[in-house]
């Protein structure tokens, strides 16, 4: 059985939908939590890193001297030793900065269910995918945008390797555990929590189905499939 190991940053992260297509295509996954007071997990056995999302950003100098740094020369290691590496909001951003590109606050976040733009010859579902991000990517020229939209670069290829700016792993549960862990965020940013739940509840049969695509994607772009 194959395995992959996935990077978590908060304790109300999990892999959800990617993690389930994952498992029905045999993987299994090793779900390791990184900050400051974790060590850096070993790529021995691996042949794929999911990297998922944070509320850090890649750009902040003491966030990478506590932990990402760590996670960067990781993502470096699995690139060196033909590890595959799918990176999720904060994970393709983490993807961007090792390949060389630029992250930065962007003028507009998305925050949400959204349509995406998608290159042609890319077999993506324009979604609706779910997002909840404030920066942008400026990507290595030697990337291949997979998908945009008005805001932000949101699907890229870099060699083996894909980043997606939104949040394919959501479902109404792991929603409702990221909006509990945090509610100040919520009301900071106003937003209807129960209608974005209710919102999120309709979408994830559908979600489901698409994440699914997407893994079968990223698999067959990594040679794994």
């Amino acid at each position: 059985m194959a395995r992959a190991l996935v990077l978590r940053h908060h304790l109300e992260d999990s892999p959800g939908l990617i993690g389930e297509a994952l498992v029905a295509r045999g993987f299994d996954l090793d779900v390791r939590l990184v900050n400051e007071a974790t060590p850096a997990p070993s790529l021995e056995g691996h042949a794929l890193v999911v990297v998922l999302g944070s509320k850090c950003a890649v750009y902040d100098h003491e966030v990478e001297a506590a932990w990402f740094g760590r996670e960067l020369d990781l993502l470096a290691a699995a690139d060196r030793a033909g590890v595959a590496i799918f990176g999720i909001c904060f994970g393709a951003q983490a993807l961007c900065r090792l390949f060389g590109g630029e992250v930065s606050r962007a003028p507009e976040g998305e925050v949400g269910w959204f349509d995406v733009d998608v290159a042609q010859g890319v077999a993506l579902s324009r979604g609706p995918w779910f997002e909840f991000h404030f920066d942008q990517c400026a990507l290595p020229e030697d990337a291949r945008v997979w998908a945009t939209s008005p805001r932000a670069v949101q699907a890229f290829a870099l060699g083996r390797h894909v980043g997606v700016q939104f949040h394919p792993e959501i479902d109404e549960t792991q929603l409702a555990e990221w909006l509990n862990a945090d509610p100040e965020d919520a009301r900071e940013l106003g937003l209807d929590v129960e209608a974005l739940l209710a919102q999120t509840a309709r979408e994830t049969p559908a979600a489901r189905r698409r994440a699914q695509d997407l893994v079968d994607l990223v698999l067959a772009h990594a040679g794994l499939a």
